[in-house]
């Protein structure tokens, strides 16, 4: 026995509802994270994907992931081929290795995989003896462009609707033994949400813009829609496979809701999502009953768990069942007493609060829709209920962003802590502050597109600025993003599939992204640094979301304003255009 084997079947001993199937007649399929097993298992949408397969009795879907330090040694020691973590088969072996995908910044991972499993890394250099390459995951659903060359076929939109219809088209084309040139034909013309890069060209003007992007077979669409479940449907989405070895030790992911009617115009989930969709009280309560015993500890996801319509009396049901609960973030505005009070009896006490700026001016540019008096509210109920330590989210880098701004900041995070302290009065301890700055990277499909990054040395120095500020206040840490990060992300997020080339090259630098760009052809500042017009042709236009392009320009228009929009309203409203499309 290998000492991969030894260890992904010791990792395997320590969870609870693995999943291991016959291989007989069926469609296999490496499901694959590029990051560390504790990360990919973290992820509530690979474990959903993960189960969506198994339920399928002519598939069997198997886990992989990116081998963490010891693991990876041995691989290049030993030369063996990437195992899968169920039954420690070679990647070649698979039918299909499928990608889950939701950060850009696993990009350079995926070519690792690959290369580990002995695949050609260029999808016009494997032939019929190698698995397909497929992809999902919110990143491909906002620009698969940068992984073209490298992804046979990506499924635009939600698991739940398109995972069923793929695998039946898939199916009758594994019995019929037709090739791989015919086959991504038929899957990109029978299957709604379906784009295969090799089955379109691109042209570009002079100045490196996009001039054309077109199919070159025109039975396939010109516009690829990503689908989505409206309204949800099926069994309520939680994990499924439970393991100590996670950001959330041994806890039971559940799903609230899917999108955000906020309407911030910097966040891809809550335009992509859109319509937000919000799990029914009754149902939820019903599985709840099913889960929750004594002692269950259930993670609530949701992009603002305060604004989950019954949180309150979710979270009052976990706890009187004799479980225990963890949220995601919270609004400042819309937290109550009553879930203070449950999370004071839950075994969470870090709370986390997104500002995201420090003043309301930046505020009304990105339609957070929050005040800075709500805040200080919401700090005044925390401290008066229980105690708590506080992270609060920041970024830095937003569009029309001045100096003052970035002070505004610092005192937002002073005020904060001086309410703390007031009204913790009489109490032994004071929760400690973490203050987490994050750099903006424009995200397609929203209206902050067209807007350039920040530049680096920019974003250096108004982290010095910041580390200056709140260096000598005691009970607040304070943490950076790195921007020459942020950086390759905004090149990997707005990037063509040109950029593909860069990954390729920076790969075969181990991971030198600095010799990469000397040795490019492109500057990638062009991709980074560029104010986009309002009518370019972007690298992901080809994708329907439902949302109209004059939508987001008006919110462009909006911000640079500094003006709020209203909220999404699916039951009323029809400005973004994708509720006139819902039947």
């Amino acid at each position: 026995m290998s000492k991969i084997t030894t260890l992904y079947r010791r990792r395997l001993s320590k969870e609870r509802g693995t999943v291991k199937k016959d291989w007989g007649g069926k469609i296999s399929v490496a499901l694959i994270y590029p990051n560390y097993y504790q990360v990919g298992m973290s992820n509530l949408g690979f474990q959903v994907v993960h189960g969506i397969l198994n339920d399928n009795p002519a598939i069997i879907s198997e886990r992989v992931f990116l081998p963490e330090e010891e693991e990876l040694s041995i691989y290049r020691k030993t030369g063996q081929l990437l195992l899968s973590l169920e039954s420690q088969r070679p990647l070649p072996t698979f039918d299909l290795l499928a990608f889950s995908l939701s950060f850009e910044n696993d990009y350079p991972n995926i070519l690792t995989i690959l290369d580990l499993g002995r695949i050609p890394l260029m999808g016009r250099e494997r032939g019929e003896d190698y698995p397909l390459i497929i992809a999902g995951g919110i990143t491909t659903f906002m620009n698969p462009e940068p992984l073209a060359n490298f992804i046979d076929c990506f499924l635009l939109g939600e698991g739940e609707v398109i995972l069923k219809e793929f695998f039946q088209i898939y199916l009758d084309l594994r019995l019929s033994a037709v090739k791989r040139e015919e086959a991504l034909r038929v899957l990109a013309e029978r299957v709604e949400g379906v784009y295969c890069p090799s089955l379109y060209n691109v042209a570009y003007h002079e100045n490196g813009s996009i001039a054309s992007f077109e199919p070159s077979i025109p039975s396939i669409p010109s516009k690829v829609k990503a689908v989505k479940q409206v309204p949800f449907k099926g069994p309520l989405h939680r994990s499924r496979i439970l393991t100590p070895n996670t950001e959330f030790s041994d806890t039971i992911l559940v799903e609230l809701n899917r999108g955000c009617s906020i309407g911030c115009r910097f966040c891809a989930a809550g335009h992509v999502y859109r319509p937000p969709r919000v799990i029914a009280e009754e149902e939820i309560l019903t599985s709840l009953k099913e889960i929750v015993t004594r002692d269950t500890r259930v993670g609530l996801i949701s992009p603002s768990a305060s604004n989950f319509p019954w949180i309150e009396r979710v979270t009052s049901y976990i706890l009187d069942s004799g479980g225990d609960f963890t949220v995601s973030s919270l609004r400042a505005d819309s937290l109550t007493k009553g879930l203070v009070e449950n999370l004071r009896g839950s075994s969470q006490k870090t709370l986390t609060i997104a500002p995201e700026t420090g003043s309301d001016r930046l505020r009304r540019v990105i339609n957070k829709q929050l005040t800075t008096q709500q805040i200080i509210e919401a700090i005044i109920l925390i401290a008066r209920t229980g105690f708590f330590h506080l992270k609060l989210y920041f970024m830095i880098g937003l569009p029309t962003e001045t100096g003052g701004d970035i002070r505004a900041i610092a005192g937002l995070v002073k005020s904060i802590r001086h309410h703390l302290i007031k009204e913790s009065k009489g109490r032994k301890r004071i929760g400690r502050i973490r203050v987490s700055i994050n750099c903006f990277v424009p995200k397609p499909s929203t209206p902050f597109q067209w807007f350039p990054m920040d530049t680096v040395n920019s974003l250096k120095e108004k982290q010095r600025l910041l580390k200056r500020a709140l260096s000598g206040e005691g009970g607040i840490g304070i943490s950076f993003d790195v921007p020459k990060w942020a950086y390759i992300q905004s090149l990997l997020s707005m990037g063509d599939r040109r950029v593909g080339q860069m990954l390729l090259t920076a790969h075969r630098n181990n991971g030198d992204w600095r010799q990469t760009f000397r040795s490019s052809d492109i500057n990638p500042d062009f991709f980074v640094y560029r104010a986009k017009g309002l009518n370019d042709r972007l690298p992901w236009d080809f994708i329907d979301h439902g949302i109209q392009k004059s939508f987001l320009q008006k919110e462009y228009s909006l911000a640079l304003a500094a003006e709020e929009s209203p909220r999404c309203a699916p039951d009323s409203c029809t400005r973004c255009g994708v509720c006139s499309l819902v039947t």
